[in-house]
């Protein structure tokens, strides 16, 4: 069962990814993995040709779109990474808007294309409706989300340093599920793990990509390097490295309407 999960602060994850936005290709590649993992199963189906990358992000994946000769939408919440996005000119049409309140008429896509977005909204089942809502019928939906788990090293290291918490809660892979339930659905969990031999570029990595502000009444407090040595020796070790894993949930919803 899940934990009470705290409301997003979006505009501080907007902010955070757009100061981010210069240099988040050059970090994400976790980002990378998934949306590779997520076009391969859009592309199982006939998908046609106007897609929406919802939460584009740098649009780096608006531009593989757009490559295949499809119409690509970017849309993003972060004005930066928009700005970014349309600077390289990656989608034929650019929108700043919530995933939760998407401003496209009804029935106007054929993919729905999400990656590493939705864990940033309040509701789930909202979002899962506005992308069913502006996907044609026949049309697809495939999202990316992280889930409960992720970051366990992370988390269980921080636990014996101080009472505070300091890691983004995920939905757990049944809540994700029960989300799907309304439609014709697949989800796919897969596992994702990355090292590093220095722990603070494993902290810097999430600070680079924009994931450092999620939740309302989450504790700020100054990384210093007498917390960073303690928070070292209790990170748990595999082979000398510093462990970073994702549960990545992986959604394919048929719109069948």
């Amino acid at each position: 069962m899940d934990r009470v999960v705290k409301s997003v602060d979006k505009q501080a994850i907007a902010g955070a990814f757009g100061r981010a936005a210069s240099k988040y290709d050059t970090v994400a590649k976790l980002q990378q993995q998934t949306g590779e993992y997520l076009m391969a199963l859009a592309q199982v189906e006939n998908i046609g040709m106007r897609v929406l990358d919802a939460g584009c992000g740098t649009g780096f994946f608006s531009a593989r779109w757009k490559q295949q000769g499809k119409q690509v939408i970017a849309l993003d919440l972060a004005s930066g990474m928009l700005s970014h996005a349309k600077g390289q000119q990656v989608a034929d049409y650019y929108l700043q808007g919530d995933i939760e309140h998407l401003g496209l008429a009804d029935n106007s896509v054929d993919l729905c294309f999400s990656n590493l977005a939705v864990q940033w909204c309040n509701d789930l089942p909202c979002a899962l409706r506005e992308f069913y809502r502006v996907t044609r019928p026949g049309g697809l939906i495939v999202f990316s989300t992280l889930a409960q788990g992720s970051l366990n090293e992370l988390e269980a290291a921080w636990e014996r340093v101080d009472d505070y918490r300091h890691i983004n809660q995920f939905l757990s892979l049944g809540t994700i599920t029960q989300a799907c339930q309304p439609y014709r659905y697949k989800v796919i969990n897969r596992e994702y793990h990355q090292h590093y031999s220095q722990l603070l570029p494993l902290l810097n990595s999430l600070k680079r990509i924009g994931a450092t502000h999620l939740h309302h009444g989450r504790q700020q407090g100054l990384m210093t390097r007498k917390r960073l040595n303690i928070l070292a020796e209790a990170y748990p070790r595999n082979n000398g490295n510093y462990p970073l894993s994702y549960q990545i949930a992986f959604g394919v919803i048929y719109c069948d309407k």
